[in-house]
């Protein structure tokens, strides 16, 4: 008998979504699907007990790229499970030079959504990361990469300048116009590497839909933000990272040093008064490239840290990111991408970097 013969009985509390009246004491799992409804005749039942979640999302990952730009598949599978084992079970792959369509055939590895490959000015990002480009060209990158892609496409909105000595935007205002445009034409949203203050207005005002990390939002941006709908991933465990960058380039570059240091300390207020103004803040690692994989646990306390209740940290890897991303949760029939805890998370996110069981398209893996 196939795992997808048997039947699965996940019982104890089934946080299908946020509000009370959404919890269920047990689901079935049946065909390597969701069902509420207990399976008439069913011989072959293993059962799970403990507290279930939709397979969290990490809506800032990276597979396929390594710290020199793209790795070998044998890698890119070990990132993948990493996150799988983590709980992750949904990626938006916000830039990679890979290709892993292979991904899609495999039943054991997360769902991705792709953004294609970064979209650079040359020579204004890691190299062998981003298409590197002049702006004239970026509209029909954009297009490439929109078709290739999962409904999304990545910007690189801004980078240190070695002109300046500093961060600063990358495109002209009319470039970024045109490019999101054509994006939004051919059916794709358009995302953002932004680290910096003064890349924010023109590309939000062009049309963004999400800016990643957005350490540079400041007080007169929020309200652009909220008119506009534009979400963020703040991406604060790469975030970390800063004071050791700014430390690495503090000779060559003390402006671009300081800056990083500013935009790293009020890190956590950035982000709490994003959330409290109404901005849809999203969980994201930055993983692959300079940081591990399966990091998502430790984003969530993040958001914790800086000020986000707990069940909205939650449902910024769960319910909420789901829906933005256009995918399905615990509803009746959906696949049956879920992580079971030992404890309930809503009182304590530190509970999701200790899954007991996870289960994707309906089998238990490890």
């Amino acid at each position: 008998m196939s795992d997808h013969d048997a039947v699965l009985h996940v019982r104890g509390r089934i946080l299908a979504g946020p509000d009370e009246d959404q919890v269920r004491d047990e689901l079935w799992v049946v065909g390597g699907r969701v069902t509420y409804e207990r399976p008439a005749g069913a011989r072959d039942v293993r059962t799970v007990d403990g507290w279930a979640l939709p397979g969290l999302v990490d809506a800032h990952c990276h597979v396929g790229l390594g710290h020199d730009g793209p790795v070998p598949q044998d890698v890119a599978e070990k990132q993948a499970l990493t996150d799988r084992d983590a709980g992750t079970l949904l990626i938006r792959d916000a830039g990679s030079p890979s290709d892993t369509r292979w991904v899609d055939d495999r039943d054991d590895l997360p769902k991705i959504v792709r953004a294609g490959r970064h979209i650079a000015r040359t020579r204004r990002y890691l190299r062998g990361y981003a298409h590197e480009i002049e702006p004239e060209d970026l509209v029909a990158c954009v297009a490439r990469e929109a078709r290739r892609g999962d409904g999304w496409v990545k910007l690189v909105g801004d980078w240190i300048d070695r002109g300046e000595g500093d961060l600063a935007p990358c495109w002209p205002r009319d470039a970024v116009e045109a490019a999101i445009l054509e994006a939004h034409r051919l059916g794709a949203r358009v995302t953002a590497h932004c680290f910096a203050e003064n890349s924010l207005r023109d590309l939000v005002e062009a049309g963004i839909d999400c800016v990643e990390h957005a350490t540079g939002l400041t007080d007169d941006l929020i309200p652009l933000f909220v008119s506009r709908g534009v979400a963020i991933v703040p991406t604060l465990v790469n975030i970390a990272t800063f004071p050791g960058l700014a430390a690495a380039g503090e000779s060559k570059f003390p402006v671009w040093s300081a800056h990083m240091r500013r935009l790293h300390a009020r890190r956590h207020e950035t982000v709490r008064n994003a959330y409290d103004a109404g901005i849809p803040v999203y969980v994201g690692t930055d993983a692959g490239g300079s940081l591990p994989h399966g990091l998502v646990a430790a984003e969530v306390e993040e958001l914790v840290t800086a000020g986000i209740p707990p069940l909205r940290a939650l449902a910024a890897t769960t319910w909420s990111a789901r829906e933005w991303l256009g995918r399905p949760g615990l509803d009746e029939g959906a696949p049956a991408d879920l992580v079971v805890y030992a404890e309930d998370p809503r009182a304590d996110v530190r509970v999701l970097a200790a899954p007991e069981r996870v289960i994707l398209n309906g089998r238990v893996t490890g």
